[in-house]
């Protein structure tokens, strides 16, 4: 699964500063540049960074860099998706125009998503810039407080990022590339209402008219969660295509309910 796309559930401070230097190390390494976005204090945050090995350094060249939360993300604090992968495409492109490898973020971004209706258009967001992310040089750790947030508002988040800490989110649902949706994790009774958010929110489009879900990591379907896949499928004139599923059981679910509008293309 990618790892350039990371949740990170912020209940820890600790685990948090660890996991947020790590990540922006590996962009070091690797000439990238970095940007940590917050609404902290920009001197202590500059500070904070200052203590991982590098970073001082890449700081006072400008290859490091504080970002406020406000001068990142669109105003009024309601997510323009297409927009706002504009502006981390356009950041991207000015970071290898100056000689960088490419992009690398963490982005405490809890305060942009507070509300329902804030988070309908950041989940939004975060499908489209995990598919940006696909193609480009481009890499985000997102940043959420559940004591500010709530459990269930972690989840939205999480479940459509290939990768995190979030390790009660029982699916993950991100951009594969080459208009695929990777499905990964396991669609028990309890994940449906998170799936169909998920469903609603990313809004994964066919292509000819199949929706291929990449599921190589789907261990688990539920035949409801099926249906609402065939469902979502179905709505927009496709069908759903579970794509490198492993073992049998799904596909004899799907034969054995007649579920219509999917298909089980089996691991080879």
């Amino acid at each position: 699964m990618p790892t350039d796309h990371v949740c990170w559930r912020h209940d820890d401070p600790a685990a948090f500063a660890a996991a947020a230097r790590a990540f922006l190390t590996v962009g070091l390494v690797a000439g990238e540049e970095l940007w940590y976005v917050t609404e902290r204090n920009p001197a202590e945050a500059r500070e904070w960074l200052a203590a991982v090995p590098g970073l001082a350094d890449a700081l006072r060249d400008g290859a490091a860099r504080v970002v406020p939360l406000d001068g990142t993300y669109v105003d009024g604090r309601i997510a323009d998706p297409a927009a706002q992968v504009r502006a981390y495409a356009e950041a991207t492109e000015a970071a290898l125009a100056a000689g960088h490898a490419g992009l690398r973020v963490v982005a405490e971004a809890t305060g942009l998503v507070r509300t329902p209706r804030q988070r309908v258009a950041f989940t939004r967001y975060e499908h489209l810039v995990d598919g940006y992310m696909r193609a480009h040089p481009f890499s985000a750790m997102c940043v959420y407080d559940p004591r500010e947030l709530g459990a269930a508002a972690v989840a939205e988040l999480a479940c459509l990022h290939p990768a995190g800490n979030a390790d009660d989110v029982l699916f993950r649902l991100y951009a594969a590339g080459r208009g695929r949706t990777g499905l990964a994790g396991e669609l028990d009774l309890s994940a449906r209402d998170l799936l169909a958010t998920a469903l609603e929110r990313a809004a994964p489009r066919p292509v000819d008219g199949r929706l291929v879900f990449e599921a190589a990591r789907l261990r688990f379907a539920d035949h409801r969660c099926l249906q609402l896949l065939g469902e979502y499928a179905r709505s927009r004139g496709a069908v759903a295509v579970l794509r490198g599923l492993r073992g049998a059981g799904v596909a004899r679910l799907v034969d054995l309910l007649g579920l219509p509008g999917i298909r089980v293309e089996a691991a080879r």
